[in-house]
């Protein structure tokens, strides 16, 4: 068993386990953590870490980020890149909610200016989005528009009236993600996914509205178009059913893969195929349909967004500046270019509890950020502070261009249960002066602060390595939960 034990310091904040730890692991495995954090991280987690390790074309090391914990096969919060040529596609590497990921908009109000009316505007924002286990969405698919959603992504959204065009220059992907085949897609994932679609969902997707608190680079800020006091919202969640069942239909797939040519692998939940295999390339035909589904289902709610401050403040949205920052995605696998030894070569990263974290000068950013790097977003929980960070060259160097996307838990759901009421929570959050509406008071518990990691501690350890630059807290005025 790979533990605590095994880890040796690189440097501050980073640790690395030797290739030479466990039989079969073909490269090292590095966290990213602090002293403090490291005491509490779960021996699992760092197996996990290492089982990744063991996988056939791995590209210089299996990474586990600030915000690690355990998870299905790799662990959440984990990064892996494989080579095009004889390295491997692992669901497991994405996760189950495929593009869960979150989206800032920004606007020209102040704090001043909008908190006499949150509590108007956080029941309107819960009027408007649906949210909730198994919610539903407003709009109702017909015939074949599953697939022109899966197929289309945010664009799709758009050309039906939800959203304005820029929008797309500034989400990943531009919102719609290159090889998708709804074909590829089982019924019952577009089953699934036909009543959901524009929904919140549960768990910890949620929807809030924040001011921007301490800004720590204001050159970068400026380029993002940030400052002090202003107030912004963040909308976090992912592909919901369709994603779920996608994942679940192509696991099987693999596993049987996995057993047909007897790969060796260090956990079964690790089922992967090779990346010219039919079943890989039919999983990344799906994968990428999950994807755009969450970009369309975020596009939806950012349209609900907009019409909730004008339904409020009594303004257009546009007069408001409610443009994008950025919509990132913490699931995902992308087919990238990137430095490998000397040479650069094409990978297939697989992120899962991660964001992608560009340094300057990636032509994959929107031209207005490329400069300084692509914005990063990094939630916190009910109660924290989130922050906006921006991609570096260190990242690209050592994690893929790759950091933190989160707080992480260090509670299960269950044990927050025991652990918090949702009195509890709803008081605390009342004296800090945040507004909250949640749709069921059990997931209240559940997602309480202290069932997750200081996000603080893991944004000042993103930023402490390099990983990511710190350029801005965002404090929450009123969250809306499912």
């Amino acid at each position: 068993m790979v533990g605590k034990a095994d880890l040796e310091k690189v440097r501050d904040c980073v640790y690395d386990v030797p290739s030479s730890t466990e039989k079969g692991m073909r490269v090292p495995a590095r966290i990213y953590m602090d002293d403090e954090s490291v005491k509490t991280l779960e021996d699992g987690a760092i197996q996990q870490v290492a089982n990744v390790a063991h996988l056939e074309g791995i590209q210089k090391r299996s990474i586990g980020l600030p915000d690690i914990h355990f998870g299905y096969g790799f662990s959440i919060g984990g990064v892996a890149a494989f080579s095009e040529t004889n390295g491997v596609i692992s669901p497991g590497g994405v996760g189950f909610d495929i593009n869960c990921g979150v989206r800032l908009v920004k606007t020209n109000l102040t704090r001043e200016d909008v908190v006499p009316h949150m509590n108007d505007l956080v029941n309107e924002l819960f009027n408007k989005v649906p949210s909730g286990l198994g919610s539903n969405g407003i709009k109702h698919l017909k015939g074949n528009e599953i697939d022109e959603v899966l197929l289309n992504g945010a664009r799709w959204a758009i050309e039906n009236g939800y959203g304005w065009d820029e929008d797309l220059k500034f989400m990943e992907e531009n919102g719609c993600m290159a090889g998708a085949n709804p074909e590829s897609v089982s019924s019952k994932a577009k089953r699934r996914g036909i009543p959901q679609l524009g929904s919140l969902g549960s768990g910890n997707h949620f929807l809030e509205v924040q001011s921007i608190g301490d800004v720590h680079d204001e050159e970068i800020a400026k380029v993002y178009g940030l400052e002090k006091d202003q107030v912004v919202v963040l909308i976090h969640t992912g592909s919901r059913g369709c994603g779920y069942q996608i994942c679940a239909d192509n696991l099987r797939e693999m596993d049987k893969v996995a057993k047909r040519l007897k790969m060796s692998l260090p956990d079964r939940q690790l089922a992967c195929a090779p990346i010219d295999s039919v079943e890989a390339q039919h999983y990344l035909e799906a994968m990428a349909c999950g994807a755009n589904y969450a970009w369309t289902n975020r596009q939806m709610i950012l349209h609900w967004v907009r019409e909730s401050f004008e339904s409020v403040l009594g303004q257009d949205a546009d007069s408001m500046g409610m443009h994008m920052l950025y919509d990132v995605a913490h699931n995902i696998v992308k087919k990238e270019s990137h430095k490998v030894g000397k040479f650069n070569r094409t990978v297939y990263v697989h992120r899962k509890g991660a964001t992608r974290a560009f340094g300057p000068g990636r032509k994959e950013i929107p031209q207005e950020y490329r400069d300084v790097g692509q914005p990063v977003l990094i939630p916190g929980t009910m109660g924290t502070c989130s922050y906006i960070l921006s991609g570096t060259d260190v990242a690209m160097e050592e994690t893929f261009g790759s950091t933190a996307h989160g707080a992480g838990r260090v509670m299960s759901r269950s044990g927050a249960k025991r652990e918090f009421t949702p009195d509890d929570v709803n008081n605390m959050l009342s004296k800090k002066g945040i507004v909250l509406k949640a749709n069921s008071k059990p997931v209240i518990a559940e997602e309480a602060p202290g069932a997750y990691k200081n996000v603080d501690s893991v944004v000042k350890t993103a930023d402490k390595t390099g990983i990511s630059k710190l350029v801005a807290q965002m404090i929450p005025l009123g969250v809306v939960k499912g």
